[in-house]
């Protein structure tokens, strides 16, 4: 299976999760780092983000390693809080911390695509009420702006936001992340506010005008298939996909908010404050590509005694387990190839084939170490084998035309998971905390070297 030339092989990853170096050199604390001062008995193993990866200090090692196994391409953030700890004040540390790492990349054949947030909230804006306040889009568009303006000569292909629906769902309805509480209605008002930070991150770029560059959005999309073909069940499906996946992904290549959705927020009675300019904002300042994570799909049917307003998603569409899923029972997620290609023709029949490419896809698995060998390399084929079966729907959609520019492993070393730790590892690369942070190429590291050197596969490798 050969796929397009020039394809971008790669792999994802974000500052929080990898960076370390948490509150030093001149970094302010995150949500995650007070969440974890406050209630360090909710985070596996007592794992917090103080040290993670230490990418900070092993990017040059990191960085050969990629080179090694040919990856032309590699995703990560910056974080916010280190290169403007108190939102104005620019971090000459961090510049310089930042501009060393994505030099590193260029000169080593990894192209860097650059994103703005990944969950990773300032606690200086947190306390002024976060992504519930309007004050954060007018910051966020200052932190875009001065990113832009720092690295711009550097970095050419931008997104702005990783996954905005989960730090919504996370935060505002399901307890996961901080501030954890569950509020229907201040979740909508936290989402339209991140569609107007990113709106505005998009008017910066612009603005900015960066030679060659595009900018985008990464966006998870777990496409959404009903129990039956009941009305109520695929109801409760068209509900799942505009909440889900359409809320941002309309906006963000249409220019437009679904009409289907503010209908729906307005029925029961969650319509969020906004401003009369943001339609036209909304309408003029699109992406120039989708990044699409995908890991799992979502298996709907209508709720049996919903509220009404509703207090949560559930009064709109409530899981289903599908009898023939195949399920990692490591994250408890189903395996299901097969909605790539449903999600890349999605992206080629309603998006007008805008160019994408999969930013995230990949396979948590714990206690990795029992598959290792007297050298320490571990036999992940569990791994190759989820690569292979997603890349043959990808494959499949790609020759029928969906305009998918490439496919980035999640992730390229071992990295921290918010309040899983490291409970589960999905790199391609083996990070061992107790001995410095080492490296080891697992066995699916190799397969994906390879893989990048043929530009693609045979069924039987």
């Amino acid at each position: 299976m050969q796929f397009p030339e020039n394809f971008l092989w790669g792999a994802a990853a974000s500052a929080p999760q990898t960076e370390g170096h948490s509150l030093e050199d001149g970094k302010s604390a995150t949500t995650w780092d007070k969440w974890f001062a406050m209630n360090p008995e909710k985070f596996n193993e007592g794992q917090g983000p103080e040290n993670t990866s230490n990418v900070y200090e092993e990017y040059p090692n990191d960085v050969q390693i990629m080179e090694d196994l040919h990856l032309n391409s590699y995703r990560t953030s910056i974080a916010w809080a280190r290169l403007l700890p108190d939102g104005k004040t620019l971090n000459v540390a961090a510049v310089k911390f930042y501009r060393q790492y994505f030099q590193e990349l260029i000169n080593h054949g990894v192209h860097p695509i650059i994103n703005l947030f990944h969950f990773d909230m300032p606690w200086w804006l947190m306390e002024k009420g976060g992504w519930e306040t309007r004050e954060a889009v007018d910051a966020f568009y200052f932190y875009a702006k001065t990113a832009f303006e720092q690295f711009g000569d550097l970095i050419t292909d931008w997104v702005t936001f990783n996954e905005p629906i989960v730090h919504i769902e996370m935060g505002y309805l399901y307890g996961f992340h901080y501030p954890a509480v569950v509020d229907f209605k201040k979740a909508i008002q936290v989402g339209y506010h991140t569609l107007m930070a990113h709106v505005m991150a998009v008017k910066a770029f612009r603005e900015t005008n960066i030679s060659g560059g595009k900018i985008g959005i990464i966006l998870n999309v777990t496409p959404a298939y009903a129990r039956s073909g009941d009305k109520a069940d695929q109801i409760a499906k068209e509900t799942a996909d505009l909440l889900l996946s359409r809320s941002f992904l309309d906006p963000a290549v249409l220019g437009e908010v679904p009409s289907e959705l503010i209908d729906l927020v307005k029925k029961h009675q969650m319509l969020p404050e906004t401003k009369e300019s943001d339609r036209k904002l909304i309408a003029e300042y699109t992406v120039d590509f989708i990044g699409i994570n995908y890991y799992q799909p979502l298996r709907v049917k209508a709720p049996e005694e919903p509220n009404f307003p509703a207090q949560n998603t559930d009064d709109l569409f409530t899981n289903y387990e599908w009898p023939e899923r195949r399920i990692n029972p490591y994250r408890g997620w189903e395996i299901y190839p097969e909605a790539l290609y449903d999600v890349a023709m999605m992206m080629k029949e309603r998006y007008h084939n805008i160019p994408w490419y999969v930013s995230e896809n990949g396979m948590g698995v714990a206690d990795e170490r029992r598959y290792a060998d007297a050298n320490g390399k571990i036999d992940d084929q569990y791994r190759i084998d989820f690569i292979k079966e997603h890349l043959t729907q990808l494959h499949r959609a790609i020759t029928e035309g969906s305009n998918c520019f490439g496919y980035h492993l999640w992730t390229f070393v071992d990295c921290w998971s918010w309040l899983n730790g490291y409970r589960n590892r999905y790199g391609l690369v083996s990070v061992d905390l107790d001995n410095h942070y080492q490296r080891t190429i697992k066995k699916s590291g190799y397969w994906y070297r390879n893989l990048i050197k043929q530009n693609g596969f045979s069924v039987e490798d």
